[in-house]
This record gives structure tokens, C-alpha cells and sequence, in this order.
């Protein structure tokens, strides 16, 4: 029997998903863009189609399984910007806007910049659209990885240069800033169930969580100009590990940053060279 916009959507919310949520999978079934919500409340009577009703139903059946929206959609929007995704990396998250943010407000002009473990490329897109006078690299380990952060770039018409490798290993730069979302979740962590469709090696790293962060803080001082900041997103739990680690290491200014919950999600320091 075919189903109304309205009737789709209680259903969705009558199964435990987000309104918000509901709303963009029911307009990705039907073809239309995220920005046209106010176009389902007008048409709350209005029929899917069958190959609409179709798509919807499975996608529901993705989000009900537990697969994250943007995978199932193909996109998602972090810093005003609305990137590609899909399994091959990590969905961006908007606690990580905290950590753009914070690098946003340290750039000198024309600066030279580089985000590690970049995924689609959020952070490196969102700091070249916000400075276009800042040089942005961005790097990963994964090919996958890079491939749809170009993509991203290509889309989005923004100048980031790419290239794949293990953190700062083998580069002949030094930078004024070094930026990292890296993998922060212990090994063993009873949360990982949940992010099962995400892939592990962006997840997970070591028995504490902090062997990549670990690994950062030891390359970077080599790679930074005096005066240089180190920025790195952490796990809820993770700051004052993580600002031990830069303080050991020789890093000055340590600090940490709360996302819009109040937690400590990012801990940097400068480094006088």
C-alpha cells in the first residue's frame, strides 16, 4: 500500500529515530535535497512513489540496523561545508568543529598547515575555505582515505595538497601548525559495537587509546617552526593524558578546549623550536 510523507515519517519516529534523522533519509528517498525539510511539512499528504517507497524502506531498515546517516545518504555537512562520505572513512563529527575552531584562531596569515589522519578531508577543506591564504596539506595512511578526501577537494574547488603516508614519516616540511583527529579509542573499549560500520583503523589505537597520539607528539617538534602549535582531538576521558604527554615531550601554553558539551575534547601546546 503506498504511504504518505507524513505517514513515512511516523513511522520512522514511531521505531525510535531522530526527527531530524527522518526527515533527511525520507527526502534522500525521494531525490530531494537536505535543505528542503520545510517542503515535507507542506506536503504531508503527498504519495511516495513506488522506487520511492522502496529506497525508503530500505534505508530505514540501514538506520534501524544501526548504520550512521551519512553512509546511508552519501554526505553529510561539518563547518558549513557538505562533504562526501561513505565506509571508506570515518562520518566527521561536530565535536571536531571544536578543534577547526581552535586552529582557525591561530593561524598566522599565510601560514603553512597540515591535518593528519585526514579521512574525507573535513578539517583540511574546512580550514582552506575559512583561510585561503593558508598552504594545506592533508595526509593519511589509508589510499582509500585520500581518494575521497580529493574527491571532496576536486567538488568543493578548494586547493589542499594530498599525500599518503604514516603520519609526519617522510616529509621535508615544517609547519606553523599541525592539526589531528587521530585514532583515540582503546583497543578493548565496549563502545566499539556501535561503530562497527567505521573503519577500525581510523578507531581504535592501542591498549590505552593513545599509541597514534603518542606517535604525533614525538614526530611533530621536527616538523614545526618556532612557535608552532600541535592540535589534537582526544576521547572524553583523554586530556590530562594528553597534555602530560606534550608537557614530557617539551611543548609549552598546554591547553585543552571543551566542545559545546562542556567536555575536554582537544589539548594542544606550542613548541619554541
Amino acid at each position: 500500500m503506498a504511504q504518505t510523507v507524513g505517514h513515512a515519517l511516523q513511522s520512522a519516529l514511531a521505531q525510535g529515530v531522530a526527527r531530524l534523522e527522518a526527515q533527511l533519509l525520507l527526502l534522500y528517498a525521494l531525490g530531494r535535497s537536505a535543505q528542503e525539510r520545510a517542503w515535507l511539512l507542506a506536503h504531508d499528504d503527498a504519495t511516495l512513489s513506488m522506487p520511492a517507497q522502496q529506497c525508503w524502506q530500505g534505508a530505514l531498515a540501514r538506520r534501524l540496523g544501526g548504520e550512521p546517516l551519512p553512509y546511508i545518504t552519501g554526505w553529510t555537512s561539518f563547518f558549513g561545508l557538505d562533504l562526501q562520505v561513505d565506509a571508506r572513512v570515518l562520518c566527521p563529527r561536530a565535536d571536531t568543529e571544536t578543534l577547526v575552531d581552535w586552529a582557525l584562531a591561530l593561524l598566522p596569515p599565510k601560514a603553512r598547515a597540515i591535518d593528519l589522519g585526514t579521512g574525507s578531508g573535513a578539517i583540511a577543506l574546512a580550514l582552506k575555505h575559512q583561510r585561503p591564504d593558508v598552504q594545506i596539506q592533508a595526509r593519511d595512511l589509508s589510499a582509500d582515505a585520500i581518494a575521497v578526501a580529493q574527491a571532496n577537494a576536486q567538488r568543493l574547488n578548494l586547493d589542499v595538497e594530498f599525500s599518503q603516508g604514516a603520519w609526519l614519516q617522510g616529509l621535508n616540511h615544517a609547519f606553523d601548525l599541525i592539526v589531528s583527529n587521530p585514532p583515540y579509542i582503546r583497543d578493548t573499549d565496549p563502545h566499539l559495537a556501535a561503530l562497527r560500520y567505521e573503519p577500525l583503523q581510523a578507531l581504535t589505537s592501542g591498549h590505552d587509546g593513545l599509541d597514534d597520539m603518542r606517535a604525533i607528539i614525538t614526530q611533530a617538534p621536527a616538523f614545526l617552526n618556532p612557535g608552532g602549535w600541535l592540535l589534537l582531538e582526544h576521547g572524553y576521558d583523554q586530556a590530562e593524558a594528553v597534555r602530560q604527554l606534550l608537557r614530557a615531550k617539551g611543548f609549552v601554553d598546554v591547553q585543552s578546549r571543551q566542545d559545546l558539551a562542556g567536555i575536554e575534547r582537544c589539548s594542544g601546546g606550542r613548541w619554541l623550536g
